[in-house]
């Protein structure tokens, strides 16, 4: 699992994501996520970086 910064514009896509949930009710927002980590887990493929992803993400502070 890459944990040092691999995405070339950063603050790009967070504006990209951040429009992306404009005007969506919570819901809708909630399903776009989900949406998201769908097809973005399928371009990640391996079943093992995706445990190690999710077993990261449960440990990062609030």
């Amino acid at each position: 699992m890459k944990t040092a910064l691999h995405l070339q514009d950063a603050d790009g896509f967070y504006e990209q994501l951040l429009d992306a949930h404009q005007g969506l009710t919570p819901e809708q927002s909630q399903l776009l996520n989900a949406r998201l980590i769908l097809l973005l887990a399928n371009q990640v493929g391996d079943a093992k970086v995706l445990q190690e992803c999710i077993e990261a993400a449960r440990q990062m502070p609030k």
